[in-house]
């Protein structure tokens, strides 16, 4: 039996398609397409990165004429035990550890705790999917500034509800610490945990439901089905999902500066917030450049640890 091998096709083969109506391009129609991508990113995203790191390597005040080169002496100063500069920054990069400690878990769990309700089949489920969304839609500064009202120690209608169910209605929720803590994360919970969940929704979707039909088969309770069927279905969303949960907890800043303002003391004045005052309220453009550098550098070793561990494993 003789197999039949189609000829390669020629120039005037492809000519001939293009006069059948089948579309041919140049080799720069790609690059016409990418161009306002590639535009936005280079002027957005390169372009400050370039000029970020030649900040930080030159005495730079924005009011003065002259900025003077001074090399990595910037980012020495950082890691100087004596200097004042450094030991604030090391202490809000210390606020920014507890609060990515604390938040991080919670915005991994109870998305997905979120997901897997809103993943049923049960009567006004798209309502309940849009109300669990609808405070990300939300800016930061309405967030915080309701948020504020609501725990405020005297007026806070967090404590006047507490006080009604006979618990403690005296909390300085804003200006005592740990209870400060609680309320930077749990605002920063309900407000985002809609993101992350939508994200866990359509990869339960994307499970096919044959496997739980097997494993019901073979006798799996939901326990079983989640550990064996639904977890390693969401390996690799979950590795995404907690790389942008660690990078958006170690960038908060809206929240804090609305809230407490850094209080008590500086306790809750994370990178980002150390970072803008010395750049933009004490002209120290070259230290705060430094500052996001070492803060990125921070950020990608976490986001390589991450990868790695929720890498696919073979055999």
């Amino acid at each position: 039996m003789t197999t039949a091998v189609a000829p390669p096709r020629s120039e005037e083969g492809l000519r001939e398609g293009s006069r059948r109506g089948i579309p041919s391009h140049g080799k720069a129609t790609p690059w016409l397409f990418l161009a306002p991508y590639l535009v936005l990113f280079l002027a957005f995203v390169a372009a400050p990165v370039v000029l970020g790191a030649w900040i930080s390597l030159h005495r730079w005040d924005y009011t003065l004429p002259n900025k003077p080169f001074v090399g990595l002496d910037n980012y020495v100063r950082l890691f100087d035990t004596g200097s004042i500069t450094a030991a604030q920054f090391w202490d809000a990069m210390q606020a920014t550890g507890i609060f990515t400690v604390f938040s991080v878990p919670f915005l991994l769990t109870v998305p997905l705790g979120v997901a897997l309700v809103m993943n049923m089949r049960f009567k006004g489920r798209n309502f309940f999917r849009a109300v669990y969304f609808a405070p990300y839609v939300l800016g930061v500064a309405v967030v915080a500034v309701l948020w504020r009202y609501l725990l405020d120690n005297n007026i806070g209608l967090v404590n006047y509800y507490l006080g009604l169910l006979g618990l403690p209605d005296s909390t300085p929720w804003l200006t005592s610490s740990p209870a400060v803590w609680v309320s930077l994360v749990g605002v920063t919970v309900w407000w985002t945990l809609g993101f992350n969940a939508v994200i866990y929704l359509a990869a339960l979707q994307d499970i096919p439901g044959e496997l739980y039909e097997a494993a019901r088969v073979d006798g799996a309770n939901a326990w079983q089905q989640f550990r064996n069927v639904t977890f390693p279905g969401l390996r690799p969303v979950l590795g995404f999902i907690t790389t942008i949960t660690i990078i958006a907890s170690a960038n908060m800043f809206g929240q804090s500066y609305l809230m407490t303002q850094g209080g008590p003391g500086r306790q809750t004045r994370t990178a980002i917030y150390q970072i803008a005052e010395t750049g933009l309220r004490n002209y120290q453009m070259g230290t705060a450049a430094a500052m996001s550098y070492i803060l990125t550098a921070a950020l990608m070793v976490l986001s390589i640890v991450v990868f790695w561990l929720f890498r696919e494993r073979k055999g």
